[in-house]
């Protein structure tokens, strides 16, 4: 077992709490969020969209069944941090092969272990989500509120984790071909789309529409990603482009930019949604799904109007619009991670809906 050092966290609200390092030993600036999940650190640490956050999680206990190879949703995590309440360092699972604290050493990501979590979360949900630092405990409040002032959170997140090159997952006997524009995409997307017959061609965020033309895909998927999806310019032209002439699925920020291209606005949320346990309505069949989220923005319903837009899913917790469709044009999306397992299949359907689309289009082309 590691020997973890003293390390403290400043809040922007002049808040410091002091805890165990664990993970780099090194000071960084991100913004604080709460995730609700019990299970799923390791999807956690390695989801791109928690780029530039340092997450506060609910549940006590982290770290206890390690990190597995199988399990990553991109190969290089980019969390600014992991904040919780009790570490273990001596994981159970025999499927482990490295534990948590040695897989951010080695990005450079630090951690920190032995805070009152409960009450961190507390004070986001009152306040809001703000900056937070993790540095040395003799680092001075002062100094870490000035560094924290002086900072401005980068906007670049979809640049930095969107990959360089197109690159290609494929399946045996594939019946479709889906181009998806990589904002921070999860692979268990890229597995979902797999697994129900889908070759699938990753191409970065900023491929132009003749280009994504040019490979003849029978569906495009819009992804995931880090940031405010009003900066991810590229991606809300590309919809303007194809909207009508392919099938286009997009899942939590593909879902904010397929209603950026048609109109509509978005907001940057209190404290946003982050687990695997929001229910939320589909309001086409009545029925509820159990969903995981983990978005800080958000589309505003009443901006929809005259986008050709509907609403199609509603978050029962405080009425965020969790989906939408324009069957004309062939578009759909939702806030929302069915690959995520939640419920833990309520929401796989999703990925069939996209199917039976690609198939439509095929018979009608």
């Amino acid at each position: 077992m590691e020997k973890r050092l003293m390390r403290k966290i400043v809040l922007e609200n002049g808040q410091e709490f002091y805890g165990e390092g664990f993970g780099a030993q090194c000071d960084a600036i991100n913004e604080i969020v709460f995730n609700t999940s019990m299970v799923g650190y390791q999807e956690i640490v390695s989801d791109p969209s928690y780029t530039n956050q340092m997450v506060v999680m609910t549940y006590p206990l982290i770290g206890n069944y390690g990190i597995t190879d199988e399990d990553y949703e991109t190969k290089i995590p980019t969390i600014g941090g992991m904040i919780v309440r009790e570490y273990n360092d001596s994981p159970s699972n025999f499927r482990y092969t490295k534990t948590l604290s040695e897989i951010l050493e080695e990005n450079g990501i630090p951690g920190i272990s032995g805070v009152d979590t409960r009450k961190i979360t507390r004070m986001i949900r009152n306040e809001g989500s703000q900056k937070v630092m993790i540095t040395g405990p003799d680092t001075p409040k002062e100094e870490a509120l000035a560094a924290m002032g002086a900072y401005e959170l980068p906007k670049d997140g979809v640049a930095r984790v969107s990959c360089k090159k197109k690159w290609y997952a494929r399946t045996a006997n594939p019946a479709y071909h889906v181009v998806a524009v990589d904002c921070g995409i999860k692979l268990n997307i890229i597995r979902s789309l797999n697994k129900r017959g889908c070759n699938v061609t990753v191409v970065p965020f900023d491929t132009p529409a003749q280009e994504i033309l040019n490979l003849k895909p029978d569906g495009v998927f819009l992804s995931n990603g880090p940031g405010d999806p009003e900066d991810v310019t590229p991606v809300i032209e590309l919809v303007r482009v194809l909207r009508g002439k392919l099938p286009i699925f997009g899942i939590c920020m593909g879902h904010q930019l397929i209603s950026i291209a048609c109109g509509a606005k978005t907001y940057k949320m209190k404290f946003g949604h982050r687990g695997g346990n929001h229910p939320v309505k589909n309001l086409l069949t009545g029925k509820i799904e159990i969903t995981s989220q983990n978005h800080s923005f958000a589309v505003d319903k009443d901006s929809l109007g005259g986008t050709g837009l509907v609403p199609t899913h509603i978050n029962l917790l405080d009425d965020t619009v969790e989906g939408a469709a324009c069957p004309k044009d062939k578009l759909f999306s939702v806030q929302y991670h069915p690959e995520s397992a939640p419920g833990p299949q309520d929401s796989g359907y999703l990925f069939d809906q996209f199917i039976g689309m690609m198939k439509e289009n095929q018979r009608n082309a």
